[in-house]
This record gives C-alpha cells, structure tokens and sequence, in this order.
C-alpha cells in the first residue's frame, strides 16, 4: 500500500540521521550501554516488593521520571527544510516572515493605557529569519536520501526487532519476513523505473548475473503475477498463491516521460537511493540479526546478504541507463552521419556539424541536470553513472554511423578522427569523467581501416565487442583500396565463424 501511494519525493530528514534515533531502535542502544542508570536498573526478583508511594515517600517525584522519559522518546529526525536552493529556502522563510507565528505581546509596541504595561520592542524579521535558519537544515550534502516509505519500511524492521530481542526463539521466522520485506521492495523500485527488455538487448551487461538472478527468484517466490484464482488449480497451488502479494504498480501520479524532467530522473534518484540507503542499514542490522540467528539456519542470513541486500546499488545501472537512452537524440546524429561525404580526396581541416549538434545535446543534457539537482539531491555515483551512460551511448552510436558509410577514402577516415578528437576536447570541458568511456571502441574502430589483410583478419578474431555488421560494413568499405576480392571473401568467413555460436 506505502509503495503503490509513494510519489517518490525527498523526505527532509537531517544530516546526521540515523535510525538509531528512531522509537524502534531505542532498545538496541539501551541494551548496548555500559552502563544504566539507578532509575533503570531492573528491581532483583529476590528483593522485597516496595509499592510505588513508599519509593518516593522521602522524596522525588513519579511524576518527573515520567515526563524525563518522554522527553527521551521524542524523535528529532526530520529537517524543517529539505532544499539547498536559495529560491526554495527563500520561500519557505516568507512562510515564517508573517505575524501568525509572533506572540501577541511581541507585537505590541505602545503602552497599554488600561494595565500600565511597558512597552516590549518588537522583534525584527531578520531576528526571526535567523532563528528560523537555525532549525533548518540548510547543508544537506550528506543529508540520507530517503522516502516515507522507506521511513515506514525501517520502522517495521526496527519492530521486528524487538520482537525477536524478547521472543528469541521464532527470531527465524521474523528474519525471515524482514528478507521478504526487503525483496518485495527492492522488486518494487526495479519494475517501477527500472524493467526495460530492450537493455539487455545491447550487450552491455548492465544486470549481473547476480542481480537477474536475485529478481527472478523474487518474482517466483513471492510475486503473485496471476490476475485472478483459478478455479481448476490443486489446493497446494492455492496454498502457495496464499504465500505471494500482488505485483507492485506505480502511483498515476508519479510522470516519467516528461523530458524537461529528465524523464523523472528526481523520482528515480529519491526512490533507487532509497533502497541503498535501506540495504546499507540492513547491513549495520547485520551483526544484531546474526546474534540472535539460530546457528543452523545463519546460512540463509548469509544468503540473503550476498546475494539480495548486497545487490540493491547494483540497481543503479539499469535504472539511469533508461535516463541516459531518452536524454539524448541518438537517432538524429545517426541522420546528420548519413548526410556526411567521407570519400573526399583531401585532408579536411573543419570537424562536420554532427559534432556540433551532439555537444549541444549533452550541454542541455547538463543544465538539465542541473535543474533536477535543485530538487533532489544527486549523489556523486548517480552523476557519474549518468553521464558515462550517455557518453557510451554517444561514442557506440558514433561506431554505428561509421558503420553505415558506403564508401571512404584514407581522407575520411582522417576526418573521421578529427570528429572524433573535436567531441572529445569539448565534452572533457563538461565532465570530470576520466577516462572517456569507450574512447578506445571508437579509436579502434577508426584504425582498423588501415590494417592489412593479415593483420586485419586477426583484429577480427580478437575484437568480439563489434556487431557483425560494423564487421562486415569495415571489410567492404575496405574492398577497393587495400583489400582485393579474395581477401574480402576469407575476412568475411571469419566473420562469419565469429558470428555461428552466437546464433
């Protein structure tokens, strides 16, 4: 229910959160404390029962200790202010500039006639900003990045817990239902932003292994993908469909194909840190959920570490690569090559426009960037992953339009890499990402032209990462100049060799 009503934005919490603070943890750091204090020390079973007027009958107050003990249960954890941009701290403060929240009698600045009471001076607007600015959380560069849900998700752990700190002996079973709680989530934020067939079509590997193979084992065992019961189904399917939940779907009002919002890159930002942020406090839990674990069931916990919670960044990749396909016009500069004449017969000194028309993609891919960030903060991996996403994207769809020209010269070639050297001078001035990723795909790709027959026949071999058009595309371009029709024919077997066990 919390996930399918989440909208995914932030939850301001402050920077030094930690769950710790929250009502469910108390009892982990009472019971961690060295020491405790006479109030709180457990009265001995062997001592005489003393009624609660004879324990403050030479003093003290019941009352007091009570009041003390609220005050301890209070949670401070949410930041009045979850923004970091001017305008939006600015406008959260006109809030506050209005008298609704001043005293009565910091207002008044005259005599009352009728109670002779003296003046009191009013207090200013810059003395409430500056008490307003104190209990915002204005630097919020470590701030968690966190949703009510997961608040919600970590509340429900933290009473887990206790459950299991005062009936150890199903501490199993409440484990258990913590994995699932987990599962269930982590499945949640995949099919909402991050399930797209068409990733691993591009050989990339941007889902390990492990990952695919953590979401199926979630979808099999607990996921119930049936619309309605079957009526035919044995009694043991029925028993099992009572053990599965529905499969998650994702709030109406939650726009992902808005590219002005970088196709809902705040959300996704806000939802995917989240589930790290919770795998990173089920790994602080570690210790706690392993000490109360039967010791033969602790292979499960083990096995729900390595290959469940340990996955959750993995998540990254696959959820910004469907930012990073979208944000940039792949397709157009594809159209801008074909246009492009690459049988010249001299050395070019001017880069061709396709250049150009992708750097100014990638500058408004960076200012819109940086309109997302005012909302949401954008952790230093999520950039990075972002932004070599959209390089790689760029510099294979490069390849693929060098792998669509019909004819080129030694000239063209050269003009080739005088494109590529112009994309690369300029994008380094936009990004800190070192290295280029795929810069050598490129370059290797441009270079085998001039290779020799033998030479180029064992480049084949080795360089498994080309399609077998971009193969074959460089072989018949190759045919004419340095490469006579027989050679063509053995390079082109080769090829196709390669290409057999993939098949």
């Amino acid at each position: 229910m919390f996930l399918e009503n989440e909208t995914w934005e932030l939850c301001p919490v402050k920077s030094n959160f930690s769950i710790l603070q929250l009502h469910e943890f108390k009892f982990m750091e009472q019971s961690r404390s060295p020491s405790v204090s006479p109030s709180k020390q457990p009265v001995s079973t062997s001592s005489k029962t003393v009624t609660l007027f004879e324990q403050y009958c030479s003093g003290g107050n019941p009352f007091e200790i009570q009041a003390n003990h609220k005050d301890e249960e209070t949670e401070d954890v949410l930041a009045s202010n979850g923004y970091e941009s001017d305008e939006q701290e600015k406008s959260a403060y006109q809030e506050y500039d209005s008298d609704s929240d001043v005293p009565e009698e910091l207002k008044r600045d005259y005599v009352d006639e009728q109670t002779g009471d003296a003046p009191v001076k009013s207090v200013s607007r810059e003395t409430l900003k500056s008490r307003k600015k104190s209990d915002y959380s204005l630097n919020k560069v470590n701030a968690p990045i966190l949703t009510n849900t997961t608040l919600n998700v970590i509340r429900l752990v933290g009473k887990y817990m206790q459950m299991m700190n005062i009936l150890k002996p199903i501490a199993f079973d409440v484990i258990h239902f913590m994995s699932q709680l987990f599962d269930y989530y982590l499945y949640a934020i995949y099919t909402f932003f991050g399930r797209n067939d068409s990733l691993e079509s591009t050989g990339l590997g941007l889902s390990s292994s492990r990952l695919r193979t953590t979401l199926n084992r979630i979808q099999e065992s607990l996921i119930d993908l049936e619309v309605s019961a079957d009526p035919t189904a044995t009694l043991t399917a029925a028993e099992e469909r009572k053990e599965k939940v529905p499969s998650p779907h994702l709030s109406h009002l939650v726009v992902l194909t808005s590219g002005d919002t970088l196709y809902g890159l705040a959300e996704r930002v806000v939802a995917t840190e989240s589930l790290v942020f919770l795998a990173e406090q089920f790994e602080f839990l570690q210790p706690h959920l392993d000490a109360v674990m039967p010791a033969v069931k602790k292979p499960f916990l083990q096995q729900f570490y390595s290959q469940t919670v340990s996955t959750a960044s993995e998540l990254r990749k696959p959820i910004y690569w469907i930012v990073a396909g979208k944000a940039i016009d792949y397709e157009q500069m594809l159209l801008l090559m074909a246009n492009v004449k690459w049988d010249v017969k001299e050395i070019m000194s001017q880069h061709n426009i396709y250049v150009d028309a992708l750097l100014k993609e990638f500058e408004q891919f960076n200012r819109r960037l940086n309109e997302v960030s005012k909302r949401v903060r954008i952790p230093l991996p999520v950039s990075n992953i972002l932004w070599e996403h959209c390089i790689r994207l760029a510099n294979r769809t490069i390849v693929e339009g060098y792998a669509n020209v019909k004819k080129c010269s030694n000239e063209g070639r050269a003009l080739m890499q005088l494109d590529f050297q112009q994309f690369l001078m300029k994008l380094e001035k936009l990004t800190d990402i070192r290295p280029i990723p795929d810069k050598e795909f490129v370059e290797t790709y441009i270079k085998a032209y001039y290779l020799t027959e033998n030479d180029m026949e064992r480049w084949i071999k080795e360089h498994r990462e080309y399609s077998t058009k971009q193969l074959t595309n460089l072989v018949n371009v190759c045919l004419g100049s340095h490469i006579n029709k027989k050679a063509r024919q053995k390079l082109l077997a080769a090829i196709d060799d390669i290409d057999r066990p993939k098949r």
